[in-house]
C-alpha cells in the first residue's frame, strides 16, 4: 500500500515504515504528526484518486530528528566581464517515519479544534464597533480630513449642500461640519 501526500508544500510517495526527509516541520522531534493531504491512495487493486484530495484519508507519521541538509554551492560567472559570485546554503530538514496510512475514517487534527475557539473574540469586537463608531463622531473634522476631495463631495450630496462643484477640500470641510 502507498500513497501520495502532500508534506510542508511538496508531493512525496509514501508508504510504511518508510523514511522520508521533508521540509522542516514545527513539531518537536518524537511527536507523531497527521497529513491529511492525501492525493492519492493504492492498496493492491484498488487506486482512489482524490478532486483534490481524498476526504478522510491520512498518513500518519512520526518526527525522527531534526537536520541540516548538504551543502548547495550556487556560483554564477559571466565570462569576460569579471562577474563571478559564489553563494550557497544548507537547508533544514526533518526526517520522518511513515507509521500508517489510513483509508478512510481519519479523525481531524486537534488545531482544527483550536480554531474554532477564537470565533468568540470575533463576536465580541463586532459588538464594540457601533460604539467605537458613536465615539468618534465629535471628530468629524479629522475624519473628513482624510477623505478625499470626490468622498467630500458625495457625503455633501448626501446632506443636501449646494454649490459643491466649485468648492475646495477645505470649504468642503467647512460645510460638512456646520
Amino acid at each position: 500500500m502507498y500513497a501520495i501526500v502532500e508534506i510542508a508544500g511538496q508531493q512525496f510517495k509514501v508508504a510504511k515504515d518508510q523514511k522520508v526527509f521533508v521540509h522542516r516541520l514545527p513539531e518537536a522531534e518524537g511527536e507523531n504528526v497527521q497529513f491529511s493531504n492525501v492525493m492519492l491512495l493504492e492498496d493492491g487493486k484498488n487506486i482512489t484518486v482524490g478532486a483534490p484530495a481524498i476526504v478522510g484519508a491520512s498518513v500518519e507519521a512520526k518526527v525522527i530528528k531534526h537536520l541540516k541538509g548538504d551543502k548547495v554551492i550556487i556560483f554564477k560567472k559571466k565570462r569576460r566581464k569579471g562577474y563571478r559570485v559564489k553563494n550557497g546554503h544548507r537547508q533544514y530538514l526533518s526526517e520522518i517515519l511513515i507509521e500508517s496510512i489510513v483509508a478512510s475514517g481519519s479523525k481531524p487534527l486537534a488545531k482544527k479544534a483550536a480554531a474554532a475557539k477564537p470565533a468568540a473574540p470575533k463576536a465580541e469586537k463586532a459588538a464594540s464597533k457601533p460604539a467605537a463608531a458613536k465615539k468618534a463622531a465629535p471628530k468629524a473634522t479629522e475624519d473628513l480630513s482624510s477623505k478625499t476631495v470626490a468622498e467630500l463631495k458625495d457625503l455633501a450630496k448626501a446632506k443636501g449642500v449646494e454649490g459643491i462643484s466649485s468648492m475646495k477640500k477645505a470649504e468642503l470641510i467647512a460645510a460638512l461640519s456646520n
